[in-house]
């Protein structure tokens, strides 16, 4: 992959960013494990796991991206927000997230949660993360906001083509059935982006991210390396 310095919009129409976004930029191309490394040495956190949340608009990459970071620390665990969030609210999950995950991890102790709303609809299994971990990625839209700042040790923002992003969401929620049929799929997504956007104009996440990581329409996430820059806003940054 080429280091030459990309912005998310290159060859795509004006507007790829939305809300106040600001272009992330120069990109360089680095292994997942170097950008691991990096994440890992940013902050002490002696006797618990770090917590990082992964952050980024609907469609960026972000489940990707962190099942790629996972692979390359032995003792990580991923948490989605989709998870908290299923039947509850679209964002109205902070105090759940903080109280049954956040918090006791940071207190060094084992997680295992079943949400009320599984529980109710017969969901088996359970939000877990087992002690000794190195590494919890928390991994959703707005698992960077400002309301759990305090438990975090940094955030990740995925930056993403607006258009791109919407066409690979639907095109993924539609291939897994997860919101009915092509109709429902895209009736949801926009319904879900109606409460996306005011939240993440209001609350502009990128603004406490450490490093930010090339989504759609650049390196896709995945594999061994990964797209980087640092943080417009001058954040702690792992993107050195």
């Amino acid at each position: 992959m080429s280091d030459r310095p990309r912005t998310p919009d290159a060859g795509r129409r004006d507007g790829a960013l939305l809300d106040g976004e600001p272009p992330a930029g120069p990109w360089r191309t680095v292994p997942v494990t170097e950008l691991a490394e990096q994440i890992l040495a940013g902050t002490d956190h002696p006797g618990r796991p770090l917590l990082v949340a992964v952050d980024g608009r609907g469609g960026s990459g972000k489940s990707t991206f962190s099942a790629s970071l996972r692979a390359a620390v032995l003792g990580a665990e991923v948490v989605a927000t989709d998870d908290v969030a299923w039947h509850h609210s679209a964002f109205d999950w902070a105090d759940l997230l903080a109280e049954r995950v956040l918090e006791p991890v940071r207190a060094g102790r084992a997680v295992r949660w079943q949400p009320q709303a599984w529980r109710e609809r017969g969901r088996a299994g359970a939000i877990e993360v087992p002690a000794g971990c190195e590494l919890v990625l928390v991994e959703g839209t707005g698992a960077g906001r400002r309301r759990l700042s305090g438990l975090l040790d940094a955030v990740v923002w995925v930056q993403s083509d607006a258009h791109e992003a919407e066409r690979l969401g639907i095109a993924r929620d539609i291939a897994a059935g997860v919101n009915g049929d092509a109709a429902a799929a895209t009736a949801f997504w926009y319904g879900w982006m109606a409460e996306e956007r005011p939240f993440l104009a209001e609350d502009r996440p990128w603004e406490r991210a450490a490093v930010v990581v090339a989504g759609t329409g650049l390196a896709a996430p995945g594999g061994e390396a990964v797209t980087i820059a640092a943080a417009p806003h001058g954040s702690r940054s792992a993107a050195r």
